[in-house]
């Protein structure tokens, strides 16, 4: 068996992982609202895209902020 030492990020690999995703979650729903990609990414002068709807923004940023909320609530009662 592997011990705490040895393991990457000791028994805590779960709980930085959940952090990272919901943390990336919910940023990145929100880059989508205030500044959407270009339609062509390699043309600096393309116009953007439309933002993203909310309907589908606010449930991903909520479920975003939950998961990083618990994550680091995780780490830091350990």
């Amino acid at each position: 068996m592997i011990s705490a030492e040895q393991l990457f990020l000791g028994n805590d690999l779960l709980a930085w992982l959940l952090l990272a995703v919901g943390g990336a979650l919910a940023v990145a729903n929100i880059a989508a609202v205030v500044r959407p990609p270009r339609e062509d990414p390699a043309d600096p002068s393309s116009p953007r895209r439309e933002p993203a709807p909310l309907a589908r923004v606010v449930p991903l940023v909520l479920l975003g902020l939950v998961v990083g909320g618990w994550a680091l609530a995780s780490l830091l009662k350990s």
